[in-house]
């Protein structure tokens, strides 16, 4: 009895050990594409925001705001 739950222990152990080991694995995403992603938001949300833009300076204030992301991401 006592062989059977230290060896269950000891799998368990193993098992969780290794489900550590494969999540380090994963590959991250590097910056660069993070960057390329963002641009595309920012790009798709100025062109999507000066269809519907009201008139006013908090409008415009958002547009520069959009604007000057997109120019940040998008730079290489």
């Amino acid at each position: 009895m006592r062989k059977m739950i230290l060896t269950a222990v000891v799998c368990l152990t193993m098992e969780l050990m290794a489900a550590d080991t494969v999540s380090f694995a994963k590959v991250e995403k590097t910056p660069i594409t993070k960057n390329e992603e963002l641009c595309k938001l920012f790009k798709k949300k100025i062109a999507d925001y000066k269809a519907k833009m009201r008139d006013d300076d908090y409008a415009r204030a958002t547009l520069a705001s959009y604007e000057t992301r997109a120019a940040l991401y998008c730079e290489k």
